[in-house]
């Protein structure tokens, strides 16, 4: 868009096919839906604000990475790990009820556990986990989006499935019970 300046059209279009993925990421980044929105709605100012300065060809990839950096900033910034002091079933309670069909359907994805197994990591490796495993992005995309190099991105990814492995042993098959399509596959 860098020939012309954004009209408000443009960033009505721009917010209605990039919200829901933002919402999706930025809730498994931050753990709960008050800090989902609240990072959701800092993404879209970011880009908003900027826009007029964009010249990449990937628009959805420029988003992704404004969204993880601003994720990453604000958990370096409060120096501690996001988390919610709410079940996921209490937070759905208080959802505003504003999810589209898809978001509704993928969302439905993930156990507790794996919300609070997610939750427990740390933010870096969080990130490594979410976008290789949840928004499916190629090790060079996370790269990209994170400002690292890929040997960085395939270890952090690493380390968090070994975590996550640990945090979800208790899903593991035991003797007498069959496995059935591994939990994310970890």
């Amino acid at each position: 868009m860098p020939d012309r300046k954004p009209t408000v059209q443009d960033q009505v279009d721009i917010y209605a096919q990039h919200a829901p993925q933002v919402r999706r990421l930025a809730t498994r980044l931050t753990g709960n839906p008050q800090d989902a929105e609240d990072l959701t709605q800092d993404v879209f100012e970011r880009v908003f604000t900027s826009l007029d300065r964009y010249e990449a060809r990937n628009l959805a990839g420029w988003i992704h990475r404004i969204t993880t950096n601003l994720f990453l900033d604000k958990a370096r910034r409060a120096g501690r790990q996001p988390t919610s002091a709410l079940t996921p079933a209490h937070e759905e309670r208080l959802a505003d009820g504003g999810s589209l069909p898809g978001d509704l359907i993928h969302d439905a994805g993930f156990d507790s556990d794996i919300e609070a197994a997610l939750a427990t990591l740390p933010s870096h490796l969080r990130v490594a986990v979410v976008l290789a495993d949840v928004e499916q992005l190629e090790h060079a995309e996370i790269a990209l989006v994170l400002g690292v190099k890929v040997g960085t991105v395939r270890t952090r990814v690493h380390r968090g499935r070994a975590a996550l492995r640990r945090e979800l042993a208790h899903r593991e098959p035991r003797a007498g019970r069959t496995r059935v399509l591994g939990a994310l596959g970890v």
